[in-house]
């Protein structure tokens, strides 16, 4: 494939929004600086647990060089770039007095993007729950439901002016399912998923409250990630764990958010949860559905596990990024068509994105042909759902930079552009310049 080859584009609306995305904690930095408080990820990275014992302390240093990293914005052409406030940036202890450190950083880059003609995505929460409330129990204190609301308004009452695109919560389902308090290898932890499931959910309905009534022309919505879990073998009891994992992974969230209700077998396990009228707290309207998608989970059963499931092997005929991810386009296509029609709202697909460990050559340049023919095979899809009826009215890469990837730390990279940790020098990859050329196909 040329590198310059484009994808197709011709089913999509001609307001489609590109962007690129990226978050708080992967890519601020400045962890002790400006009266920030601890996260629950400033602590769990202390531990070890993180591959080289990398620490977000420093990530992409966005927190001092956010200008240069919008200039690369402006330089793609995206027309959106959807980031997320760090909690414990601007309220320290998760709740009581906001920090004015905190809170300008965010004014100046908001600011900086709006200048830039680039429209803000305002995500409140992707990941890092401030320590002082994990300390008082986190999702599973039920009044992190009103430490969420408190925490919404505060930031609807200084952005609201400048942004109007909020999201809730990035991937609730995985932040649940794989959260550190919980552990994913006990049994006697399933309770409290249940619990943080339905706390986190009621977190949701509550902030769309407040940002409704606070923001003027307001547009909320929550984003989930969604692949479909496939059994990794033809055994009964794979299939019956995909079954189960697809419920937790797909559903738990944006059914009683967009339907009203809790997917039909964990509802018992809800139940004990459950106060009068919750459902309705829960579902309250929302203007988009946010999707992020990578590709297919393959499961397998295993009987000691929390919820009988377990990661299983792909299939030897599926292709796989460097990371070990399976690389299926149609099923990203097939994934916005169930989501469309199941919930019948605006999608913006808000991550999509290829890993790998790629290095400048000798000349300085990264050449990442793979990730370009990765985005192209999944707009193509994107574009092959769009024609068959699937809503979608945007599409953001991830990752604006290469930059903390969780457990991996900086492992992995999955930016359009590449970061030299040590000097932060930016050198945008073949990637970068490959996708502007679709943004600014698109828009002329």
């Amino acid at each position: 494939m040329s590198t310059t080859q484009l994808p197709n584009t011709a089913s999509l609306r001609p307001d489609f929004i590109w962007g690129v995305s990226t978050s708080s904690f992967q890519i601020e930095g400045a962890t002790r600086e400006g009266g920030r408080g601890l996260s629950t990820w400033d602590v769990y990275c202390q531990t070890g647990e993180i591959k080289n014992h990398d620490t977000g302390d420093v990530a992409c240093d966005h927190y001092h060089r956010y200008r240069e990293d919008v200039g690369l914005m402006k330089a793609l052409g995206v027309q959106a770039y959807r980031f997320s406030v760090a909690w414990p940036r601007v309220l320290p202890l998760g709740r009581g007095s906001a920090n004015e450190a905190g809170l300008s950083f965010y004014d100046v880059l908001i600011d900086e993007l709006l200048a830039a003609g680039i429209e803000p995505w305002l995500c409140l929460y992707h990941w890092d729950l401030p320590q002082a409330l994990e300390e008082r129990g986190g999702w599973l204190n039920r009044k992190s439901v009103l430490w969420f609301a408190d925490y919404a308004a505060l930031i609807a009452a200084r952005f609201g002016d400048r942004v109007k695109r909020f999201a809730t919560f990035n991937e609730p389902s995985i932040f649940s399912l794989f959260s550190r308090s919980l552990g994913k290898r006990d049994r006697s932890s399933e309770d409290k998923l249940h619990c943080m499931i339905h706390n986190v959910n009621l977190a949701h309905g509550a902030a769309v409250d407040v940002l409704r009534a606070n923001v003027i022309n307001a547009s909320i919505g929550c984003i989930h990630n969604r692949q479909p879990c496939r059994p990794s073998s033809t055994s009964e009891a794979d299939a019956a764990a995909a079954a189960r994992l697809e419920v937790y992974w797909n559903a738990a969230f944006p059914d009683p958010q967009c339907r009203g209700e809790y997917p039909a077998s964990m509802r018992a396990a809800i139940e004990p949860h459950m106060q009068s009228g919750d459902l309705a707290r829960i579902c309250r309207p929302v203007d988009w559905f946010g999707l992020n998608h990578y590709s297919p989970v393959y499961v397998k059963a295993r009987t000691d596990s929390m919820l009988g499931y377990d990661f299983g092997e792909k299939p030897a005929d599926v292709p796989l990024t460097p990371i070990g991810w399976p690389i299926e386009p149609d099923a990203f296509s097939q994934t916005l068509q169930a989501a469309h029609a199941r919930y019948r709202l605006p999608i913006y697909v808000l991550e999509n994105g290829y890993g790998d460990a790629g290095q400048p050559d000798e000349t300085g340049a990264v050449i990442d042909i793979g990730r370009i023919e990765f985005l192209k095979a999944y707009i193509d899809a994107m574009n092959e759902a769009a024609s068959r009826g699937a809503d979608v009215r945007g599409y953001f890469v991830w990752s604006l930079l290469d930059n903390f990837e969780w457990d991996s730390g900086y492992s992995i990279r999955f930016g359009l552009t590449y970061v030299d940790y040590a000097s932060q020098r930016r050198t945008p990859k073949s990637s970068f310049d490959w996708y502007a050329g679709v943004v600014g196909g698109m828009q002329r």
